[in-house]
């Protein structure tokens, strides 16, 4: 993330920021923690977070806590325009604010930001230690919602950056402004970035399967990178081994057999040796399961024993598949979007 600030970072400059309500903040003093909260009118759950921190500011104000608000994603082709456009909103959703807001339309804000630092979604809430440096960054956590005042608490004693929930924090925060860059990188077909990201969350989070099949996907699929790709993809398929866990075993199959690359650039007797091994331990979890997975079992190792010229065995899978389904509760219209693939699969094996 060279080009983005990080937690313990200083916090970037606020200057270029107009004020609608409250008492401005005209700069980030020394000595004061700040909470800064970055929203969009446009966000259902900015009028509440904005509220809770107008009472967490009351309760420690006294100890050197002030927060305030930004609506730095306005887009409007003049600052008269996004001023009418906050002070709407603000009347309408927040008309007794306690905490100072204030706007900025030109996108400076954003970029030094939001944007720098990777964030997505609204509101966006940065904590700035007594150093002026940023030492949280997140969102409101409906699930846990004293999380905030938790980290308040801590910065202001001194203990947050030394703490097991900073760590756990920071990483998510990490986590998901390197989900909103690959996948902006991707919707414009930037593979190079995409796939720098993409390795830096598989290096942070080993264990994240949805990573793992990424990786694959954007060097096969996108890049047609057929070297490189086969070392990750069979990297994928010795940890799903080694692991004997039914997601990563299916997962490892479906990047084996059942995705849409160009197969025949891979290694042959390798890739048909790990999908002789993967189906074998598949198969002998499938007892274990209901009948949807066992359904979802078959579905999967069945292209590996038809492209390994073992065509009655995958319509023998596939149509077990076929009864599981038919005699399952699913809701009728997964149960026939189920069935219509597996149909597809049948004629297509049957030829």
């Amino acid at each position: 993330m060279r080009s983005q600030f990080l937690i313990d970072s200083r916090a970037p400059s606020i200057e270029m920021l107009t004020w609608i309500c409250g008492k401005p903040v005209f700069a980030l003093q020394r000595g004061t923690i700040y909470i800064v909260a970055l929203f969009a009118t446009s966000c259902v759950f900015c009028p509440k977070a904005l509220a809770d921190l107008g009472r967490l500011q009351e309760k420690y104000r006294d100890m050197g806590v002030e927060a305030f608000g930004v609506a730095a994603r306005e887009l409007a082709a003049t600052a008269d325009e996004a001023r009418a456009r906050v002070e709407t909103w603000l009347n309408k959703k927040l008309p007794n604010s306690t905490i100072p807001i204030a706007f900025e339309h030109t996108g400076e804000m954003n970029k030094l930001w939001l944007v720098a630092s990777g964030s997505v979604g609204d509101p966006t809430i940065f904590v700035v230690d007594r150093d002026n440096s940023i030492t949280y960054i997140g969102y409101p956590e409906p699930a846990d919602p004293d999380l905030l005042e938790r980290v308040l608490t801590k910065v202001m004693d001194g203990s947050w950056d030394t703490s097991a929930e900073a760590k756990k924090a920071h990483e998510k925060w990490l986590e998901v402004a390197l989900v909103h860059r690959a996948n902006g990188a991707l919707s414009i077909k930037d593979f190079k970035t995409a796939l720098s990201t993409i390795e830096e969350l598989k290096e942070g989070f080993p264990d994240n399967l949805q990573y793992r099949a990424h990786h694959v996907k954007v060097l096969l699929e996108m890049m047609h990178d057929f070297e490189a790709g086969w070392i990750v993809l069979a990297g994928l398929v010795r940890d799903a081994i080694e692991k004997n866990d039914d997601r990563w075993l299916l997962v490892a199959m479906q990047q084996l057999f059942g995705s849409p690359y160009d197969y025949s650039r891979l290694p042959f007797a390798e890739r048909f040796s790990m999908g002789k091994e993967l189906s074998e331990r598949i198969l002998t979890l499938c007892p274990q399961q209901d009948g949807i997975s066992r359904a979802l079992y078959y579905a999967t190792i069945a292209p590996y024993f038809y492209d390994s010229g073992d065509k009655d065995r995958a319509i023998e899978l596939v149509e077990h598949a076929v009864e599981l389904v038919e005699g399952s509760s699913l809701p009728d219209d997964q149960k026939q979007e189920c069935l219509a693939q597996l149909v597809q699969a049948l004629a297509e094996y049957k030829g």
